[in-house]
């Protein structure tokens, strides 16, 4: 195998999920896979790809003109379509209080400092016409800002449509200072389909290979930036733990799966869990690695599962010599879907206060070939005796707390609520 850092270099470029970029990302990871295998004469190992699709939106246009200005923009994908002025109004933080005796905002628009759900449902409850939030900085450039298409998720839309827009926080400061009251507002999209993919490989166990652990990284990015950090480090460093595993298999079954559309709401892993159900009962433990191998900053393990499993990663990052910081809850990436079907999971990865993810700042430089070494050695060490052990050291479940921060996370507190009346 390449060196980590000359295969992260090669992966860094934007692959949003989806895409063609995406699907050339996969099939480079796909190449490794294979070539992996044959160089260590494991004709029973290939790489499989998984396909699944992804909500996406075709833009036609979107515009925003203010004050006799025109306000650099994106749109949120899938937020629905809009041609006409607006009255705008600022709103603070879109709380109760501001929307207090505020009434109808039919024929308006409102400019937002952030965006939940809250907030999204008070749109609707008011008939707002659009939103806009901004991003960034005041003093950031449109380039500085970062501001790329997103896609407004599913758990808002649930509630309805309402078009909306980003802008950079430099104008919408602009904006509020010259007190402009009136937007001219066009977005135009149809929703779209492309196909996204996941690739997986599987190492079977020697003496208990009916039980299985299954290793997750995705490999898609933002549209801005490169994704070096997030995700490419992940994946090279899943893609050399493939390595090691297949020269030297465990006694349980290794389940690899590199996933896509992660960015997108954990679409791959989901989609995993969905179409590969009947795995889940023999499946005993996730590992996932997202963003590490910076040079400078912190080793992170993120502990979803019992006490146990916070108690023994503490020990045994003692026994190791392995510095980290040791967060216990739901980790934001493809190890939530499997710790929602009751899989404990560590998320393996290195983070830093000096370098920046979803940006234009997620580049290579921020990286390091002898710190991508360590997390990748660490990996090997602890996935080896999780796997080899006589025991799995942990249960599988979720505890009361967990499995409510999961419900949170997932969007089904109000199907609790409802449920439980």
């Amino acid at each position: 195998m390449k060196e980590l850092m000359d295969f992260v270099r090669e992966l860094s470029f934007v692959r949003v999920g989806g895409s063609p970029e995406e699907k050339k990302a996969g099939e480079l990871i796909m190449e490794e896979v294979n070539r992996t295998a044959e160089d260590v004469g494991r004709d029973d190992v290939r790489g499989e790809y998984m396909t699944f699709k992804v909500p996406a939106a075709d833009v036609k246009r979107c515009s925003v003109e203010a004050g006799g200005r025109q306000i650099a923009c994106v749109p949120f994908l899938r937020s629905g379509n809009i041609n006409r002025e607006c009255e705008l109004l600022y709103l603070d933080e879109a709380s109760e209080i501001d929307f207090s005796g505020i009434g109808d905002l039919e024929g308006k628009a409102v400019l937002l400092n952030r965006l939940d759900e809250e907030v999204y449902k008070r749109l609707l409850e008011h008939k707002a016409s659009a939103f806009l939030v901004m991003q960034g900085k005041y003093y950031f450039s449109e380039k500085d800002a970062s501001l790329y298409p997103r896609r407004i998720r599913e758990n808002f839309t649930r509630h309805g449509m309402i078009p909306g827009f980003a802008i950079t926080a430099g104008d919408a400061l602009w904006i509020v200072q010259e007190e402009v009251n009136k937007v001219s507002l066009v977005l135009e999209q149809e929703n779209t389909e492309p196909e996204s993919r996941n690739i997986s490989a599987v190492i079977e166990g020697t003496d208990l290979k009916e039980e299985s652990i299954v290793l997750t990284a995705h490999y898609d990015s933002v549209p801005v930036g490169t994704g070096s950090w997030d995700n490419a480090t992940g994946a090279v460093a899943l893609l050399s733990i493939f390595r090691h595993f297949a020269a030297n298999p465990a006694r349980r079954t290794l389940r690899f799966v590199w996933c896509g559309s992660e960015e997108l709401g954990l679409l791959g892993s989901k989609a995993y869990v969905e179409q590969k159900k009947e795995l889940l009962e023999k499946t005993v433990f996730c590992f996932n690695f997202d963003m590490c191998g910076t040079a400078l900053g912190a080793n992170k393990i993120c502990v979803t599962g019992e006490k146990e499993l916070q108690t023994f990663v503490e020990q045994y990052c003692k026994m190791a010599g392995y510095s980290a910081i040791i967060g216990v809850g739901v980790h934001s990436s493809d190890s939530a879907p499997f710790c929602d079907n009751e899989i404990p999971a560590l998320g393996l990865s290195r983070e830093t206060s000096t370098a920046e993810l979803h940006t234009i700042h997620d580049l290579v430089p921020a990286l390091s070939e002898k710190a991508m070494g360590r997390n990748v050695e660490f990996a090997v060490r602890i996935i080896g005796d999780v796997a080899n052990a006589a025991v799995i050291p942990v249960k599988k479940g979720m505890p009361e707390e967990r499995r409510k921060e999961l419900d949170k996370y997932f969007h089904r507190e109000d199907e609790k609520k409802k449920a439980e009346k």
